[in-house]
């Protein structure tokens, strides 16, 4: 389910089925490596919107959080842990965030969220089948990290 009016008239009728919620992580920059910092939101958006439609009426995909790539990691780490709370509280049970900046990787400790990092693959010269496939397969990975979250934390 998307943050859309009509996917979230479906999850107030539907939420106990839907206790997982997926928010991309997306660096915004206009003054350095701007081609880089598109890319890795590029390639995060393209990921959670294939695992939300494979997930349909499991999931809810957050509107993305978005973050300047010069903000220091205390202040993005502090803006999260608010948007997280604010999930928790709302009824969401597990929470996943995805991001392709290793950055994140040095806070991961702070969140209460589970985390997956993913450098980014460009897309941009890559065929449109090929692109596909390896959309795919990462899709398939980060499928298994959303079992095992859910598996981790039913038996915790």
């Amino acid at each position: 389910m998307r943050w859309t009016e009509s996917d979230i008239a479906i999850y107030e009728k539907e939420r106990e089925y839907v206790d997982t919620a997926v928010l991309p992580l997306i660096p915004i920059s206009m003054t350095s490596s701007v081609k880089t910092t598109v890319s890795m939101g590029e390639y995060i958006s393209i990921i959670s919107g294939e695992l939300e439609r494979q997930l349909k009426g499991r999931l809810l995909l957050m509107p993305a959080f978005t973050y300047l790539q010069t903000e220091n990691s205390e202040s993005r780490v502090e803006r999260l842990k608010q948007v997280e709370e604010e999930l928790y509280q709302g009824g969401i049970k597990h929470i996943i965030t995805l991001s392709a900046d290793v950055e994140w990787k040095q806070s991961e400790a702070q969140l209460s969220s589970a985390l997956l990092w993913m450098p980014a693959i460009p897309l941009e010269h890559m065929d449109e089948q090929y692109k596909m496939e390896t959309v795919s397969a990462q899709v398939k990975q980060v499928l298994q990290f959303v079992t095992n979250t859910w598996q981790s934390n039913t038996n915790s």
